[in-house]
């Protein structure tokens, strides 16, 4: 039998249109062998392994307007927009309790995408169990350039998978899974741009060439994956669940209102694409 994999693209806080896609999809007992979450597609997706219905959209919502959660403040005092103490360890272990037992316990194997910041290559972490370290690597995923710190787990010293490998398709079918929904948070015949901020980036990581040149030629890799996804669509090895139009938010947002539209529009795309993703899937 061919297995079957989840793929996560990122997007920060557009990654709570794959909260209401996910959410879905758990309501309706759908398991997969394996999942891989890029940035916001492992902070958000490992509730899916956790078995954590409306857990993202909760804490997003509760703490959208906490200064620790995510602020200007966080970043001049700590180095991270979205703090990196109080988004990755006080709140699923303290305030939103993350459920590490069901994590355990569950048999689908859930990666990791984070970048390495010497290399500009993808790392791709297995994460069996929840502990400080199974944070970091999250936090490693979800760290995004300019915004965030680098962080180093394992002597690997990392920021967003996204710069290197945004939807990891390709990865995860030469990994074995052969058939695999992709849960993406832009439109069809969306096109990246160059990054604009690419001067400030050069000089900020000039000790990092690697990592420039990754950030420099992504918008081409992303191009380039999306014409993958596509081609994989049309030969229905996989199935994409993606928004119809471009999600109505930015990569942060204090509106709990806004974060629940969007969540809504992950569910509602979901449902609709519900029955050809069960014919997909048998």
């Amino acid at each position: 039998m061919q297995k079957t994999g989840l793929v996560l693209e990122g997007g920060a806080m557009r990654g709570l249109f794959t909260s209401g896609v996910i959410d879905v999809m758990l309501e309706h007992h759908i398991k997969y062998d394996g999942m891989i979450g890029v940035s916001a597609g492992a902070a958000f997706g490992c509730n899916y392994k956790s078995l954590q219905i409306g857990r993202a959209l909760r804490y997003c919502k509760r703490f959208a307007k906490e200064p620790r959660f995510c602020s200007l403040r966080s970043f001049l005092t700590t180095g991270d927009f979205f703090g990196g103490k109080f988004c990755y360890h006080t709140l699923p272990e303290k305030l939103d309790v993350f459920d590490t037992q069901a994590f355990a316990e569950n048999p689908m194997e859930f990666t990791i995408v984070s970048t390495d910041i010497h290399t500009g290559k993808p790392v791709y972490h297995l994460c069996s169990e929840i502990n400080y370290d199974a944070y970091e690597w999250i936090r490693a995923s979800s760290s995004m350039p300019l915004a965030s710190r680098i962080v180093t787990v394992d002597h690997i010293a990392m920021l967003d998978g996204g710069i290197s490998d945004s939807i990891p398709l390709e990865y995860f079918e030469n990994a074995g899974y052969k058939r695999n929904v992709v849960v993406l948070t832009q439109p069809e015949h969306y096109v990246k741009s160059p990054n604009s901020m690419m001067p400030l980036i050069k000089l900020k990581y000039r000790k990092y060439p690697k990592l420039i040149e990754a950030m420099q030629n992504r918008h081409i890799v992303y191009n380039q994956q999306v014409k993958y996804v596509a081609k994989a669509e049309t030969e229905q090895r996989a199935f994409v669940i993606r928004p119809s139009e471009t999600l109505p938010i930015r990569h942060m947002t204090h509106d709990p209102e806004l974060m629940q539209k969007v969540y809504d529009m992950g569910r509602e795309t979901a449902l609709k694409a519900l029955p050809q993703l069960l014919e997909f899937l048998k």
